[in-house]
């Protein structure tokens, strides 16, 4: 069986392809399964697509990544067993290499996402693209696509409307990477934490103002690990540049993670990537009750949930003051990854895919 991997960004880098199916890699030659990944963005372009500027620079990547997407759907795409296409074809203007894709060549396509992808949600680093961009192709692709692969059960029911072939599969951890030696606890100051991309960092207005308050009250410290630094002057704040390399050593300084979300459409459709980094490695998550959150987080289990100012500073407060409380939730923690959100306990279903 062969299988094409119809992806937006190069190996190794978006945490949307890592963690979904990148890591699935590895098993598939022993399933008999031989693949190739073609990326929309190259490299060097990916280097520079969030950042300000190199708008020219931009402009050629994004014209050489349709130069190769339509080499994929007219000229490859015909000899693969099937093709799996994470998020989209392409990403703007009409769904065109999408209809081509499913109906002219009539390639198995599985669709797969792991966000609200039919809703408009825009980059503020790139907003010169907004205007060019038709979100309803999420829709289009899950009606055509042979399958639809959904991050969690919001995105099924989506997806299950247009196609009765919506299965979960949901984001998971490679167990045997993210992992914590064990080791003592015995070290100030007490550390909260958060990790994510540029475009999730606005969600961090919810808590700025409780660690605010913390700060003045508790020795702390306030970890940001992002691909740019958060605007705003903290004094527990430390901006940790997020490298692959690093990236499970830096989450490891954390004594709780921190995923605050808006109850919204868009925010329903996350697939609580966040709270699993943290719970694999055996940190307490406290995350807002919305949508997977509330499935992946049991509260006062391995986190807690926290749907005001004030219940963050409540057991953020109870955490940095007691921290030996957390002993037995990060057993809970690291368990409730193995036994329902890793690499391990998903790979069957995954496979099943292909089927």
């Amino acid at each position: 069986m062969r299988v094409l991997f119809i992806v937006p960004y190069p190996t190794g880098q978006a945490p949307s392809q890592r963690f979904r199916f990148e890591h699935y890699y590895a098993f598939l030659g022993n399933r008999g399964i031989s693949f190739e990944v073609s990326p929309f963005i190259d490299l060097r372009t990916w280097r520079i697509l969030y950042g300000r500027g190199n708008y020219l620079l931009k402009v050629f990547g994004i014209l050489a990544g349709y130069i190769r997407r339509m080499r994929d759907i007219f000229f490859r795409a015909g000899r693969f067993d099937f093709v799996f296409v994470h998020r989209e074809v392409a990403p703007f203007g009409p769904p065109l290499l999408s209809w081509w894709l499913t109906k002219v060549t009539r390639a198995k396509v599985i669709y797969d996402f792991d966000d609200a992808v039919w809703i408009p949600n825009y980059s503020e680093s790139n907003s010169w693209t907004n205007h060019l961009k038709r979100f309803a192709n999420a829709r289009n692709l899950c009606q055509w696509a042979y399958k639809a692969s959904c991050g969690n059960d919001y995105l099924r029911e989506f997806a299950g409307e247009l196609n009765p072939r919506a299965v979960l599969n949901p984001t998971v951890i490679d167990t045997d990477v993210y992992r914590r030696e064990e080791s003592s606890r015995e070290k100030k100051p007490f550390v909260i934490g958060w990790t994510g991309s540029h475009s999730t960092m606005r969600y961090l207005e919810e808590v700025y103002g409780v660690i605010a308050d913390l700060e003045k009250e508790f020795d702390i410290r306030f970890h940001v690990i992002s691909d740019v630094p958060p605007e705003r002057d903290l004094r527990s704040l430390r901006y940790i540049r997020w490298k692959r390399e690093t990236e499970v050593d830096d989450l490891l300084e954390f004594d709780v993670g921190l995923m605050p979300l808006p109850d919204d459409p868009w925010a329903k459709g996350k697939c609580g990537f966040k709270a699993l980094q943290y719970l694999s490695l055996g940190i307490p998550a406290l995350v807002s009750p919305v949508g997977v959150n509330t499935r992946i987080v049991k509260d006062g289990v391995n986190g807690f949930h926290c749907a005001s100012g004030d219940e963050w500073r409540k057991h953020l407060t109870r955490l940095i003051s007691n921290p030996g409380s957390m002993d037995e939730m990060r057993k809970a923690c690291r368990q409730t990854v193995e036994d329902g959100y890793s690499v391990n306990s998903n790979l069957d279903n995954f496979m099943t895919l292909f089927s």
